[in-house]
C-alpha cells in the first residue's frame, strides 16, 4: 500500500514534466503541441486525485505533501504557461497582452494561497484559475481581443467572489453530466490542436457550448441550491 501511495505522487509529478514540454513548445510558438501537452496534463490532474484518495496518500505516503505538489504543478499548467500563450500567440495585441500576462499570475497566486478555495460539496469558491482551459478554448474559438480581455478581467475578479465553480470529477451534483462534457471538451480541444486549430464550425461549437457549461454549472447549482434552502 505504501508503494502504491508513493506511486501516486510519482504519477502526479509527471505533470511537471508535461508542463516543461508544453513550455518548450510555447517558446517555439507551436501552440498545437503546447495544447496537446496541456490537455494530457489536465487528464493526469483529473486521475491523480481519485487515486490519491483511494490509496490514502496522506497516511500511507506522508513524506510528500500531495496537496502542495499538486498546487505547484497546477500553477505551472493552469496559470503560467497559458498566460504566456495569451501573450505570445497574438490573441491579445499590444498593451492588452502585457496586461493579461501580468494580471493572470498576480490574481491566481493569491487565489492558489486562499485557504477557502474548496466548498463543502467539493466545488471551488471563486474561479479556480483554470486559465489553461480558458486559453485553449480561445485558441479554438478565436474571439475578438475585446471579448478575450473582458473575459480575463471578469474571471480574474471572479477568483475573489463567493461564486461556485464545479470540479468535473469531485463535485457530485450533476457529475453524470459534468464529467462526460469535460471529456468531450478535452477531446474537442485535442482534435482541434491536432489539426493546428484549423477553423471547424462543429468543433468550435462543441468547445464553446461545453466551456459555457463548465464555467456556469457551479453558479447555476449555487442559485438553485440557495433558493431551495430559502424556501
Amino acid at each position: 500500500m505504501r508503494l502504491r501511495a508513493y506511486s501516486v505522487h510519482f504519477f502526479t509529478a509527471i505533470g511537471a514534466s508535461l508542463a516543461m514540454l508544453a513550455l518548450l513548445e510555447a517558446a517555439q510558438q507551436n501552440w498545437s503541441m503546447m495544447a496537446i501537452w496541456l490537455a494530457i496534463a489536465l487528464i493526469v490532474d483529473g486521475i491523480d486525485g481519485p487515486l490519491a484518495r483511494r490509496y490514502d496518500v496522506r497516511n500511507n505516503a506522508p513524506a510528500i505533501d500531495g496537496v502542495l505538489l499538486d498546487l505547484i504543478i497546477d500553477f505551472l499548467t493552469y496559470v503560467m504557461i497559458p498566460a504566456y500563450a495569451l501573450y505570445g500567440s497574438g490573441l491579445l495585441p499590444g498593451w492588452t497582452g502585457w496586461f493579461a500576462v501580468l494580471l493572470i499570475p498576480f490574481a491566481s497566486s493569491l487565489y492558489f494561497a486562499d485557504t477557502r478555495m474548496k466548498t463543502a460539496d467539493a466545488s471551488f469558491r471563486g474561479f479556480p484559475g483554470c486559465w489553461n482551459m480558458v486559453v485553449l478554448a480561445f485558441l479554438v474559438i478565436e474571439p475578438s481581443w475585446a471579448v478575450i480581455l473582458s473575459v480575463i478581467v471578469l474571471l480574474s475578479a471572479a477568483q475573489f467572489l463567493a461564486l461556485r465553480f464545479v470540479h468535473p470529477v469531485r463535485t457530485a451534483r450533476w457529475r453524470a453530466v459534468t464529467l462526460p462534457l469535460a471529456l468531450i471538451w478535452t477531446g474537442a480541444i485535442a482534435y482541434s490542436a491536432w489539426y493546428d486549430f484549423t477553423a471547424n464550425a462543429l468543433v468550435t461549437g462543441v468547445v464553446a457550448a461545453t466551456s459555457l457549461y463548465l464555467l456556469l454549472a457551479g453558479i447555476a447549482q449555487q442559485v438553485i441550491y440557495d433558493r431551495g434552502k430559502m424556501r
